[in-house]
C-alpha cells in the first residue's frame, strides 16, 4: 500500500491547465475537485496513521476517492 498522496495534478499532469480553468468556470467540477481533495487528505492521514481509522472505513474512503477521480476524469476527457 502506498502512502503517497494522490493529488489531482499528479494523477492528471497533462490536464493541469484544464483543471484550473474548470475550477473557475464549472461549479460542479470545482465541487468535485474540493471533495476529492478532502477525501484524499483523509485517506492519506489514515494510511500514515496520523488519524488511524478501521480498515473497512479506510477502504470505503479509497472507493469514494476512486469514484470521484473517475467522475473528474470523465469531465476532463470531454474538456
Amino acid at each position: 500500500m502506498s502512502n503517497t498522496p494522490h493529488e489531482l495534478a499528479d494523477e492528471f499532469p497533462d490536464k493541469i491547465e484544464a483543471m484550473s480553468q474548470l475550477k473557475q468556470s464549472d461549479a460542479h467540477f470545482s465541487k468535485l475537485a474540493d471533495e476529492y481533495h478532502a477525501l484524499n487528505r483523509a485517506v492519506h492521514r489514515a494510511e500514515t496513521n496520523v488519524e488511524p481509522i478501521e480498515e473497512l472505513a479506510e477502504v470505503e474512503l479509497r472507493k469514494k476517492r476512486g469514484a470521484l477521480k473517475d467522475e473528474i476524469w470523465s469531465i476532463l476527457a470531454k474538456a
